[in-house]
């Protein structure tokens, strides 16, 4: 009886099987892990503006084999499944950045692939049914002047077609930098000066910080008390520098697309164990 040859397994199949075997044995861990986190953070005080720096979205898509710009669509699939979750732990004002002046600098290609989203994610968000359900308010903030009229059309309707909710406010940072914050606030206030008679003097001695809070773009609404920033970046990069000045803040090493919910709430968890002292 003639011999037969041994079956040859691929060398990689045994151990992709074996990690694929793990992953799933981990699966329920991972659930069980989340809840658990989960029904901590519920039973203490979510931050009551927080905000968030979308970091990371072109370096997780070169690590995919991806053109950088193309990392933008997993960058907005992972904003919804955020804001859901910030819905869940009924989080009042979320104010998250996803475009600064400084991105203008960016090649063409990516500029006019963002542009292209905003158009189509603001009239998806006009109409997205868990917009109305859940009455999330969308108010877009930062300088436009740049931005083509096809998407400052489309930011006018989802701003309209959500003006009168009453539940999240949901602030998104566009054409935003806080240096140029705090500069249009200042040019408010010199302006009213002028068309009101007030000389440079009289307005210099009754100036106070709150001339300058009620003429930001975030006027009216409590400061961020909690900042993420994922992608592992160390700094805020000009985000609400004025408003910024008590937040707690949270670097996350991971890139925007890969923020897990379980990181989420024990960012939220991290930020419930601290003590806000205010400089008390």
């Amino acid at each position: 009886m003639a011999a037969t040859s041994p079956v040859r397994v691929p060398k990689g199949s045994i151990r992709q099987q074996l990690v694929q075997l793990f992953g799933a044995l981990l699966k329920p861990l991972y659930w069980w892990y989340e809840k658990r986190i989960e029904a901590e953070v519920r039973r203490g005080q979510a931050p009551k503006h927080l905000g968030m720096i979308l970091d990371g979205n072109r370096r997780f898509a070169r690590e995919l084999g991806l053109e950088g710009h193309q990392g933008h669509e997993f960058g907005v699939q992972k904003a919804y499944e955020v804001l859901e979750w910030c819905l869940e732990l009924k989080i009042p004002t979320v104010t998250i950045w996803v475009f600064s002046t400084d991105n203008f600098n960016r090649s063409q290609t990516e500029v006019e692939t963002l542009m292209q989203l905003f158009v189509q994610e603001a009239k998806r968000m006009a109409q997205d049914p868990r917009i109305h359900a859940n009455e999330v308010r969308v108010k877009v903030i930062g300088r436009h002047d740049r931005f083509p009229p096809k998407v400052l059309e489309a930011l006018e309707e989802l701003e309209k077609a959500t003006e009168h909710h009453s539940g999240m406010l949901l602030n998104i940072a566009m054409g935003y930098g806080g240096r140029e914050e705090i500069v249009d606030a200042v040019k408010s206030l010199l302006l009213e000066a002028a068309q009101t008679g007030k000389s440079p003097e009289e307005l210099a001695a009754e100036l106070d910080m709150e001339h300058i809070s009620e003429r930001l773009y975030t006027a009216g609404v409590p400061d961020p008390d909690f900042i993420i920033r994922t992608s592992g970046e160390i700094r805020l990069s000009g985000f609400l520098l004025w408003q910024a000045a008590y937040s707690e803040y949270y670097f996350f090493d991971a890139f925007w697309p890969a923020f897990r919910k379980v990181d989420f709430l024990r960012a939220v968890r991290d930020y419930q164990k601290r003590e806000r002292r205010f400089g008390k």
